[in-house]
């Protein structure tokens, strides 16, 4: 039986560990899972309720503290010479507590009214109550102002910029000199300049103008210039990756014989991963083989401190849009000398990897090496080649090469087999465009045994790089992901439920049960629903220092360490691999450790950020593929519900679409989040997830990238049109409503009777 904690026990982990104070940490903190969590929960509550503990962004905090991150404003220096800082945000009594600035090397120079995202922590034995380090610098309330972005609209005094943001109504107004020759229609840049102007809006200063919106090179640039993604390196940058000179062997080990090659996208922008497999000849090893991943050398070439390494960790990763990349590196580098392009000596970083039969690796090691690719093959050539199909592959390379990767990946599909990760199966969209930069098509990729194979590879030399530098204690980022919610996996459980589905309870999570809930759904017409409801089920993925395992692969110790050309969080990794082996000099530096923490966070962000851009940008293509088929009418799955409407998955292109809830007609339905559905007052028609409709395209918005459905039919049913008002909107019924309404009629034909 699991003791819980006292309120006090609760209370004081909180104050002592307030960047661990969300339920989940406190729940591992002493040791509670499954049902007795229900128990903690509502402790917090009560806590909460008692006023003994504030709850802000899923952390606890104690009432009249700050949270471990927060945005300040830096004042100017004291007398002394130090720098404090003024939190953004305080609830508590009197004024803000203020927060002492602790800079590092390396860190920028921070004047009076920049505002900061920093980490705090309490400070011991001094008049100040914190003490704070920087994350990144968000802005500045002396000058430089955050950007806008939005379409010019031209009026008699100037204009409005109107957002592209979905579902933004936030506008500003532009007047004078702030018009800076921008057209009607075009997409521009500006910098809010004042307070809100007597007609309600903020006034703002066009400082730049981007062009054509519809323009096909406009769609990833909305998103780039939206979400704040860098794309043009400073001259520092682009002077250090000239500066670059092809590798030499040194004292490298010399891989140039071994049979490596590399497979990727056939679009693929850079190489920076590259296998071999061959028959393992121990004779303690039956039908084992020796599996070698070889990695782009990065850390050659990016040393910390340099301007090269401080704008690859303020990126975090590269971003890739349908049309362009925007890449973590110059492409001096990540196209050319970090790319393993086939015929040339590239400077890696390799492991070799011992597998038994079953798939289970043995033993490792890694090199620091000089590596030449056999070949650049995309995944539909290396499959072609395996398939016996035409391909343009040399026999050497498919007898010498190929089939021994394919032979190991028989014994890696084992090993996955026995560990049983998450095993989810959800199509991804390709978005081809012809040379102008418009739409073509929008259909599903392929998925090949080409592409699980360098899967398979990839996730066990990122093991073996997590398990080498655990084993020496060298300090790493690992990728974590951590157990769903029991919230989460509730909701789930009512998805699975209500499609007939059976979702384990009352032990242990484990992937295996979720893959059996999968393996359930598996040929069903609703199975893409029951994996995309398992997906969202699922934390986030993250980097940290600490090592908490990774749930959806089911493995304890997981880091990554194969992409460094576009991942900052792997560059970190093969930093820590040379300084765990003496390799150089161009290890982890101080810095990179005492910062470790803070460029999780900071790269975790960015990986969030590049996400949201590129799926803005499937959006928007999406809208404007569609923009011509308004009125056409579509099959789809109900993939979403909220008060506000239902969104629909469309069968064709994969799309997202709303139907708001006033186009349902005259109805009231009332939406149930534990269940999430709508269900009319009146017919009792239930909308679920998962339901089968037909819907028809009301509006294709591709400057937004949104798109308005009319849902037509649930499950093979028609739906009656909204009933409209002389104004186009739908009338609005309630049971109080129509009561009045008798009540109103009846005292009419009274009177009339009377008189």
């Amino acid at each position: 039986m699991i003791n819980q904690p006292s309120r006090q026990d609760i209370l004081d982990f909180v104050a002592e560990n307030p960047d661990k104070a969300n339920k989940r940490e406190i729940a591992r903190a002493f040791g509670i899972k499954g049902a007795a969590r229900i128990e903690l929960k509502a402790t917090l509550r009560a806590l909460e309720a008692e006023g003994l503990l504030q709850k802000k962004a899923r952390r606890f905090r104690q009432p009249g503290t700050l949270p471990p991150v927060t945005v300040v404003e830096a004042l100017a220096p004291d007398d002394q010479g130090d720098l404090f800082l003024r939190p953004m945000e305080w609830d508590g009594e009197g004024d803000a507590p203020l927060v002492l600035f602790h800079a590092k090397r390396g860190d920028p120079a921070i004047g009076k009214g920049d505002r900061l995202l920093v980490r705090i922590a309490k400070a011991t034995g001094q008049d100040h109550l914190y003490e704070g380090r920087l994350i990144r610098r968000i802005g500045s309330t002396r000058g430089d102002k955050p950007k806008l972005l939005g379409v010019f609209r031209k009026s008699a005094e100037g204009g409005r910029i109107v957002p592209i943001e979905k579902g933004s109504d936030k506008e500003w107004r532009v007047i004078g000199h702030g018009v800076n020759g921008a057209l009607d229609g075009e997409l521009v840049e500006a910098v809010q300049t004042g307070p809100r102007s007597r007609m309600g809006l903020p006034l703002a200063e066009i400082s730049a103008r981007l062009g054509d919106p519809m323009a096909a090179k406009s769609v990833s640039l909305m998103a780039i210039h939206a979400h704040g993604i860098a794309d043009d390196f400073p001259e520092d940058v682009i002077r250090e990756a000239e500066a670059a000179k092809p590798p030499v062997l040194g004292k490298r080990e010399d891989l140039r014989d071994i049979a490596l090659l590399t497979i990727d996208p056939a679009d693929a922008r850079d190489r920076d991963d590259a296998v071999c497999a061959m028959a393992d000849t121990d004779p303690n090893n039956p039908g084992g083989h020796i599996l070698w991943v070889a990695i782009a050398d990065v850390a050659a070439y990016v040393v910390p401190g340099s301007a090269l390494d401080t704008e690859a960790r303020q990126r975090g990763n590269s971003t890739y849009f349908p049309d362009r990349v925007v890449p973590m590196l110059p492409d001096g580098l990540s196209g050319d000398l970090c790319s393993l392009h086939e015929n040339v000596d590239r400077a890696c970083m390799a492991v070799r990897m011992v597998l038994a039969a079953d798939g289970t690796k043995i033993s490792h090691r890694f090199t620091r090496g000089l590596m030449r690719s056999r070949a650049s093959l995309a995944y539909e050539q290396a499959q072609a080649a395996i398939d016996g199909t035409d391909h343009g592959v040399p026999e050497e390379l498919v007898d010498g090469v190929l089939r021994p990767l394919w032979d190991a990946f028989g014994a890696l599909k084992q090993a996955r087999e026995a560990r049983q990760p998450l095993a989810l199966e959800l199509p991804e969209r390709r978005i081809e465009l012809d040379e102008a930069g418009q739409v073509t098509s929008v259909a599903f990729r392929d998925r090949f045994d080409a592409h699980k194979l360098i899967e398979e590879c990839m996730v066990l030399a990122n093991v073996a790089a997590a398990e080498t530098l655990v084993a020496k204690a060298s300090p790493l980022l690992f990728r974590v992901h951590e157990e769903p919610s029991v919230e989460k996996m509730e909701s789930l459980r009512e998805v699975a439920k209500a499609a007939g589905l059976n979702l384990a309870k009352g032990q242990v999570l484990q992937t295996r049960h979720l893959n059996s809930l999968l393996q359930q759904a598996a040929g069903r017409d609703d199975a893409e629903l029951i994996n995309l409801s398992t997906l969202r089920a699922m934390t986030q993925a993250y980097y940290g220092p600490q090592n908490f395992g990774h749930f959806g692969l089911a493995l304890r110790n997981y880091a990554h360490f194969t992409s460094p050309i576009r991942r900052y969080a792997d560059l970190i990794v093969h930093r820590s691999l040379i300084s765990a082996h003496g390799w150089g000099k161009d290890g982890l530096s101080l810095r990179d450790e005492e910062q470790m923490a803070d460029t999780g966070t900071l790269i975790s962000e960015a990986e969030r950020r590049s996400m949201a851009a590129e799926r803005d940008t499937v959006d928007r293509y999406l809208a404007s593929y569609l923009a011509d088929r308004v009125g056409g009418e579509f099959s789809g799955r109900i993939s979403g519900i909220a008060r506000f409407g239902v969104f629909v998955k469309m069968d064709e292109t994969g799309a997202d679409g709303l139907v708001p809830i006033r186009s349902l007609g005259s109805e009231y339905f009332h939406h149930d989040a534990e269940t999430n559905t709508l269900t009319g007052r009146d017919s009792g028609t239930v909308i679920a997830l998962g339901q089968r409709v037909l819907v028809r395209l009301a509006e294709a918005t591709p400057i937004t990238g949104g798109l308005l459905l009319e849902l037509l039919e649930i499950d093979g049913k028609a739906r009656k049109p909204a009933r409209r008002t002389h104004r186009g909107r739908p009338v609005k019924s309630s049971m109080k409503g129509r009561t009045r309404a008798k009540t109103a009629k009846a005292k009419i034909k009274s009177a009339r009777k009377r008189s």
